[in-house]
C-alpha cells in the first residue's frame, strides 16, 4: 500500500449492526475484474461522466487494499501505488481518453513494460474498461486503445451510493448517481480534496547511505558495524576504534589531481564499464541480441526478406551471426550464391543460401575478399544499367536511325547508288552543254573559299551546321573535306550527335 492512498484506507467505514438501516455500508471482498469483464459492453460499473468523480474512485481504491493481484498472477504489479495514481491522473485529462503508450511512457519516464503494468492494474481493479482495443501490426501503424473511464460497483456499496438506470433500453453502464448514504458523506468529502490535488510524478527510491556503506563494506572483505552517536573516532575520546588511521593516511597522486573530470563522471564510466557497456553508454549485445540485429538489417536491405518476421530471420541466420557477419558481408555471400527468380518463402530459401556459410567464409580476410566482389558487380551492373538507358533514349528521342534489318540496309545502299549516278549523269550533261555553248567553268578562288569556311566558322560557333550538312548532303563527302576541311567536318558531327543525346540540352540561336 502506498503513502499517497494509506490514509483512505482507515476511512472505510464499519459496517452497521442494524439490518434495517438502509444507509448501511457493507464490508467488501477482495477487488478483481478478470480479463473477459474488462469491456465497457460486459463491465459491471458504471461510467464515469467527468475526471473529478472518477479520480475519487481512483483515491479509494488506492487506499482501501483490495486489490491484491498476487493472488491471481505472479507478474506485474504488487499493489495499487502512487504511479498508478497518477497515470490515472494522466489519463483523466484526456478527452476521449486515447492515450498512446509512447505518450505515457514520456510523462512517467517509465518503461513500456511497466506502463503496461499500471494500466493492466487499473483495468483490474475495474477503474478501465476498453472501449476498442489497439492494433499492433507489423509494417503497418499502430493504433492506441481506446478506454472508458468506469467507477467499479464496489465503490458504490463501500459508500452507500444509490444509482438509478433513467431509461431502460440504455445499458447498464450509464446508470445515474441519486443519493449517498449518511457514513460515506465524511469520506466522499476527504475523497474529493484528494481527487482536487494535482499529483507530482514520483521519483525512484533511493538507496539510503547506510546500506550503501553496508554494501560497499561488504564487497570489500570487511564487516559493517554502525558507530553510536557518543563513540568517537580518535583514541581520545575512548571510543571502540582501537588504532588510529592517521598512519595509513596518504595524498592522492599528482596524476589524479586536475584530471578534468569529476568524481561523478569517474563514478559513472565505473558503473557503465561493470555492467558491460562501452563508452557511449549504451550496452553491448549479446549473442541473442545480435542474431536479432542481423535479422532485422536483412527483412530491411533483402528485398525478397521484405515482411518476414524478424524473429524467424534471426533463427535463420544464427550461425553466421554467431560468427560475427555483418549484413553487408551476408549480402555479399548470397551475391555469390545466387538468388531465385520467384521466392516462395524467403525464411527458406535464405536458409539454403546460408548453409555451411561460416564454414566456408572462415575468416574475415575471406568475407572482406567477398564483398569487394558484391561491390565490384554492383558497381559493373549501375554502369550497365546507365549505358542501356542511355541508349535506350537516343534510340526512341534522336532524330533518325538506321534500321536494324539487313534486307533494309541492302535496299537503301541500292537506293543511295541510283540517286548518286542519277546525280552524276545530270551535273555531267550541264557541264558538256556548257562546254557546247562556249561557258567556261566557274571556278572558286581562294578569298570566296575563305569567305565560305569563315561562314560555316561562325555557324559552328552558335550550334548551327545547316551550312556543312547541305553541303554533304548536295556534293557529297569529299567535295565538303576539300571545301571546308577535315577539322569543321569533324565539329559538325560532333555537334550533330550531342544534340540528338537525351542527355543533354542544346539550342542555337538564328
Amino acid at each position: 500500500m502506498s503513502a499517497v492512498a494509506a490514509p483512505a484506507a482507515v476511512m472505510l467505514p464499519a459496517p452497521r449492526r442494524a439490518v434495517d438501516d438502509a444507509d448501511a455500508v457493507a464490508v467488501l471482498p477482495e477487488l478483481w475484474v478478470p480479463e473477459a469483464s474488462q469491456w465497457l459492453s460486459s463491465s459491471a460499473g458504471r461510467m464515469a461522466l467527468e475526471g473529478y468523480s472518477w479520480m475519487q474512485a481512483v483515491h479509494w481504491v488506492a487506499g482501501s487494499g483490495l486489490y491484491q493481484p498476487r493472488r491471481h498472477r505472479s507478474s506485474g504489479l504488487r499493489s495499487f501505488n502512487a504511479t498508478t495514481v497518477f497515470i490515472a491522473q494522466l489519463l483523466a485529462e484526456l478527452n476521449p481518453c486515447f492515450p498512446g503508450i509512447e505518450y505515457l511512457m514520456r510523462r512517467t519516464r517509465l518503461s513500456k513494460r511497466i506502463v503496461n503494468y499500471h494500466l493492466a492494474a487499473l483495468r483490474e481493479t475495474g477503474l478501465l474498461a476498453y472501449i476498442s482495443k489497439g492494433t499492433r501490426v507489423r509494417g503497418a501503424r499502430a493504433e492506441a486503445s481506446e478506454f472508458a473511464r468506469m467507477i467499479p460497483v464496489e465503490f458504490d456499496v463501500a459508500l452507500g451510493i444509490r444509482t438509478v438506470l433513467r431509461d431502460e433500453a440504455a445499458p447498464a453502464y450509464t446508470r445515474a448517481v441519486t443519493g449517498i448514504a449518511e457514513a460515506g458523506r465524511e469520506l466522499m468529502a476527504k475523497l474529493g480534496r484528494k481527487a482536487s490535488r494535482k499529483l507530482r510524478r514520483p521519483r525512484p527510491k533511493a538507496p539510503s547511505k547506510a546500506l550503501l556503506a553496508g554494501a560497499r563494506a561488504g564487497a570489500d572483505g570487511v564487516a559493517g558495524t554502525a558507530v553510536s552517536a557518543g563513540s568517537r573516532c580518535t583514541p581520545m575520546g575512548g571510543g571502540a576504534v582501537g588504532s588510529s588511521t592517521a598512519g595509513i593516511t596518504s595524498l592522492p597522486p599528482e596524476s589524479k589531481l586536475a584530471s578534468g573530470e569529476s568524481k561523478l563522471a569517474t563514478r559513472r564510466k565505473s558503473k557503465a564499464k561493470a555492467a558491460g557497456r562501452g563508452s557511449s553508454g549504451r550496452q553491448k549485445l549479446n549473442a541473442i541480441g545480435r542474431r536479432y540485429q542481423l535479422g532485422r538489417e536483412l527483412t530491411e536491405q533483402v528485398e525478397w526478406l521484405r515482411g518476414c518476421s524478424v524473429p524467424r530471420i534471426a533463427w535463420v541466420a544464427q550461425n553466421v551471426a554467431d560468427a560475427g557477419w555483418t549484413a553487408t558481408e551476408v549480402l555479399a555471400w548470397l551475391h555469390l550464391r545466387g538468388t531465385a527468380e520467384k521466392v516462395y518463402r524467403g525464411s527458406g530459401l535464405l536458409a539454403v543460401l546460408l548453409a555451411n556459410a561460416e564454414n566456408v567464409l572462415d575468416s574475415p580476410a575471406k568475407r572482406a575478399d567477398a564483398v569487394a566482389q558484391w561491390r565490384g558487380a554492383q558497381e559493373a551492373q549501375r554502369r550497365h544499367d546507365i549505358e542501356k538507358v542511355r541508349a535506350g533514349r537516343e534510340r526512341y528521342e534522336g532524330d533518325w536511325h538506321l534500321p536494324e534489318s539487313c534486307a533494309v540496309h541492302s535496299e537503301m545502299d541500292s537506293a543511295v547508288a541510283q540517286l548518286r549516278s542519277a546525280s552524276r549523269a545530270v551535273v555531267q550533261d550541264l557541264v558538256d552543254d556548257a562546254e557546247g555553248a562556249g561557258v567556261t567553268s566557274y571556278e572558286v578562288d581562294d578569298q570566296e573559299l575563305a569567305d565560305i569556311r569563315a561562314a560555316a566558322q561562325a555557324g559552328l560557333e552558335t550550334g548551327d551546321t545547316t551550312l556543312i550538312n547541305d553541303t554533304v548532303h548536295g556534293c557529297g563527302l569529299e567535295e565538303a573535306v576539300r571545301v571546308y576541311g577535315e577539322d569543321l567536318i569533324r565539329r559538325a558531327h560532333q555537334l550533330d550527335r550531342f544534340r540528338r543525346s537525351s542527355l543533354s540540352t542544346y539550342s542555337y540561336g538564328a
